[in-house]
């Protein structure tokens, strides 16, 4: 069953005019979950702790949203939820709306905006981009990505943009995984990338400020790690 909030479905401002502990939750999905550990800025060993479960559960939770989780958990996430303070719910709030859009667009046929998000690794090193303008995400630096256009393949995309921000050849070695990310609300598709050929350049000056390679190790000083999709913050950690 869909969460129950406040004014939600009758219009998109209702997020913010609606007191955000009014959303209720009649099953706790892997979804859900999932909403609520971005939604509280967790990593999965945070958002394990903090519910009482190994962080391998948790990671499911991402990678199966549909999962039903097991009644001793759904109390535990109740439990997290109603000790929440209110810019927490308002955000998980937002994002279940952002999912509940992106359900809803693609049932009506409707085409949502798709991005493809190149992660590319050379030896011990991640290719990041910094944006010219502080995005309404309120994210600055940020992996290769570009929007995927009708008829468009996202692994294409993603090498290709790449190609185009920052004079970096790649090849896709995998698919990470998609979500619909919780800051944007844009479906995005992330692909693990290896390196070919290229001396890394800001081939895109009005969008980006600079490129660069970034140690994965240190790749948490360019963008918070609550924001990294799981699944990705793995492949940087070498669990590939």
């Amino acid at each position: 069953m869909r969460p129950i909030s406040a004014d939600v479905h009758a219009r998109g401002e209702g997020l913010v005019s609606q007191p955000a502990r009014q959303t209720i939750i009649d099953q706790w999905t892997g979804l859900h979950a999932t909403a609520l550990q971005a939604a509280m800025r967790m990593s999965q060993d945070e958002m394990a702790a903090l519910i009482g479960v190994a962080k391998r559960t948790v990671a499911a939770w991402s990678e199966k949203p549909e999962t039903i989780i097991r009644p001793e958990l759904q109390r535990a996430l109740d439990t997290a939820y109603g000790r929440a303070d209110e810019a927490v719910k308002l955000r998980f709030a937002r994002q279940l709306k952002a999912d509940d859009d992106a359900e809803a667009a693609a049932a009506s046929g409707v085409v949502a905006l798709a991005i493809a998000i190149a992660v590319v690794l050379r030896n011990a090193e991640v290719l990041l981009v910094c944006r010219r303008d502080t995005d309404p995400s309120g994210i600055t630096w940020q992996f290769p990505a570009g929007i995927v256009k009708p008829g468009a393949t996202p692994e294409t995309v993603a090498i290709r943009e790449t190609l185009a921000e920052t004079g970096v050849h790649c090849s896709v070695r995998g698919e990470l995984g998609s979500r619909v990310h919780p800051l944007s609300g844009v479906s995005a598709s992330y692909f693990l990338c290896d390196y070919l050929a290229g001396e890394v350049e800001n081939r895109d000056e009005i969008e980006n400020t600079s490129a660069l390679w970034a140690p994965t190790e240190d790749v948490t000083r360019f963008i918070p790690k609550q924001r990294i999709f799981p699944p990705v913050l793995r492949a940087l950690e070498g669990e590939q």
